[in-house]
């Protein structure tokens, strides 16, 4: 079973580790090497995020498999990062994870996120995951779903 919650200190590391691998498999889709959001492989920058309280873990089997940085606005949840270690990729995880994005703020009307232009693969995900891209630039593409 899966699990999205917010995540304890003793999952940071980990956490860590997962967002520099996931964001290092890029390369493969485009992107640069050792090029990833800012604080995607700096431990403090999650620790900071868990002691804000936008820093989930996603765990099967209380194993971490991924995890997202969320923000709430009133009614618009801003998805500021997810990554699972890609050692489980393709196993519908992703999407799951969305999933659960999605059920954890059942007050949100609004989900925002944006990701990389150049990043095939994160924006044929979030298309099958009914977003709709609502404005790009050369760097960006920032998707919008609505809820209810």
């Amino acid at each position: 079973m899966l699990i999205l919650k917010h995540a304890t200190l003793d999952e940071c590391e980990i956490i860590t580790r997962i967002s520099k691998n996931a964001f290092k498999s890029d390369v493969l889709v485009g992107g640069k090497p050792n090029q990833g959001p800012s604080g995607y492989d700096s431990l403090e920058w999650h620790l900071n995020m868990q002691k804000q309280g936008h820093l989930y873990s996603f765990k099967t089997d209380n194993v971490v498999v991924g995890a997202a940085v969320l923000f709430i606005y009133n009614t618009v949840l801003i998805v500021g990062r997810i990554f699972i270690d890609p050692i489980h990729n393709k196993k519908g995880y992703g999407k799951e994870l969305m999933s659960q994005i999605e059920h954890l703020f059942p007050n949100a009307k609004l989900i925002k996120l944006e990701t990389p232009t150049w990043n095939i693969r994160t924006n044929q995900f979030y298309k099958k995951c009914g977003f709709t891209e609502v404005n790009s630039n050369i760097e960006n593409v920032l998707y919008e779903k609505r809820l209810k």
